[in-house]
């Protein structure tokens, strides 16, 4: 009876059922509040730079405003204060996680509408406040999202709810991105060829209203049930609590093999990141045109990485996490020796389709099951801070490397330089089959 019992605990579901946890209401969370997540990130980066190009700020003053990004590779440092720490008045009337996730989406909406009220050819300093403040808040938001989805359902559900994520994530993308250089332009006064803020303030002020939805879902969405610690005596003891606890207790649970599974987490996506920084130097060179690039990478690329997010969450439940983390690492790095390909092929449409497609489905795979890896890590009671240490981790080194990138391809040419990062993805290999070992242990 009892064996019984445990063969039938072991059955999977069949596949149309398995596809059914993306109908749940969890699930269904998760969209809209990835949508509030990926919304900020291009509008304090990429659509920003075309902004203040577009306004006459040179290059270089472009290029260091782009560490504002780096709000988002050091988010662990306030990570405990938004795992631990009380929002006055919001958390005694919406929770722990919905207090900072609304919290920190009011940071972001107030710091677009700073933005879009400010010319940046008049006075820059005020648009970078706003950015600031936007990227703050969104890393913010960040942090307790991660939590709050970690929180929210069981493990095996964390990749269905991280292909949910990612495709909120990656439709808010083609909104902040296409989307707001559609709403500029079509703001424009006619007949006028000259730079006009207004239609960028019109265009801003449409993306701050967009976060409406996930402020929404927040305040119509159950709370975390919330576990909590021993009282702390002290301000002391409540650092502690707050600082070291969720880092030690990392270290005690795994041991010996920490040092592996963090060496993991900092390399997996090493082949992807290193790459994309040439992606769009690499368009230009070959000669195609905004409409193309727009058109094959910003949209279609964006769908083909939000099928792979959906066939990696469904894969990762009926398989297994490790072995579509294998895969997926697998297919990251084959996808850059795609490009090399390209590059021997010229101006060729057709093709370029053909690896965007293979390109972003092997990243979406493995972005689905990466999610679920570090999600799976985490200790429940210190879920916000732990995430964000795996979520920035994963960004720093690659990130470095990568801004050797163009050095790189000066120096050797592109195919050269592809087949680099595709090589970059071997030792990737060699990691997730030492990790899933100890996994199994």
């Amino acid at each position: 009876m009892t064996a019984s019992a445990s063969d039938a605990s072991q059955i999977k579901p069949g596949w149309l059922a398995t596809f059914k946890v993306y109908l749940e209401a969890p699930t269904l969370r998760m969209l809209s509040l990835g949508f509030s997540a990926g919304l900020p990130l291009l509008l304090v980066l990429g659509t920003l730079s075309f902004w203040l190009r577009e306004a006459g700020v040179d290059r270089t003053t472009i290029g260091y405003l782009s560490w504002v990004g780096l709000a988002y590779a050091f988010k662990w440092l306030w990570a405990p204060l938004v795992d631990r720490l009380p929002v006055p008045l919001l958390t005694r009337w919406l929770g722990r996680r919905r207090s900072w996730l609304l919290l920190a989406q009011l940071g972001v909406i107030v710091g677009l509408i700073a933005m879009s009220f400010n010319d940046p050819r008049i006075a820059l300093q005020p648009v970078v406040w706003g950015a600031l403040a936007v990227a703050f808040g969104s890393a913010t938001q960040d942090i307790a999202l991660d939590a709050f989805r970690i929180e929210s359902a069981s493990s095996e559900r964390q990749a269905a709810l991280a292909a949910a994520y990612q495709t909120g994530y990656r439709l808010a993308m083609i909104w902040a991105g296409a989307g707001v250089l559609w709403l500029a332009a079509r703001s424009e006064v006619a007949n006028v060829t000259n730079y006009q803020h207004a239609a960028w303030q019109t265009a801003y002020l449409v993306m701050a209203a967009s976060m409406v939805p996930g402020m929404l879902t927040v305040l119509m969405s159950p709370e975390p049930v919330y576990r909590p610690g021993p009282r702390a005596k002290s301000a002391r003891a409540w650092l502690h609590s707050a600082l070291v606890e969720p880092f030690a207790e990392f270290l005690q649970r795994y041991g010996k093999q920490a040092a592996l599974i963090l060496a993991l987490i900092a390399v997996y996506r090493i082949s992807d990141v290193v790459m994309g920084i040439m992606a769009n130097p690499f368009y230009v060179d070959m000669g195609y045109s905004k409409d193309e690039v727009a058109a094959v990478t910003k949209i279609y690329g964006v769908i083909m990485t939000l099928a792979g997010a959906f066939i990696g969450g469904a894969m990762a439940l009926r398989l297994g996490v490790m072995r579509v983390l294998m895969l997926g690492a697998v297919l990251s790095a084959a996808s850059n020796l795609l490009f090399a390909w390209l590059g021997a092929r010229g101006h060729d449409v057709t093709a370029l389709i053909f690896v965007i497609s293979a390109d972003n489905l092997s990243s979406g795979i493995a972005s689905a099951a990466f999610i679920a890896y570090m999600s799976s890590l985490t200790n429940i009671n210190y879920s916000a801070t732990q995430y964000a240490i795996f979520s920035s981790m994963m960004l720093l080194a690659p990130k470095f490397l990568a801004g050797y990138s163009g050095r790189y391809v000066d120096a050797f040419g592109y195919q050269h330089f592809f087949v680099a990062t595709a090589l970059l993805g071997v030792p990737v290999l060699l990691l997730v089959g030492l990790a899933s070992r100890v996994r199994r242990r």
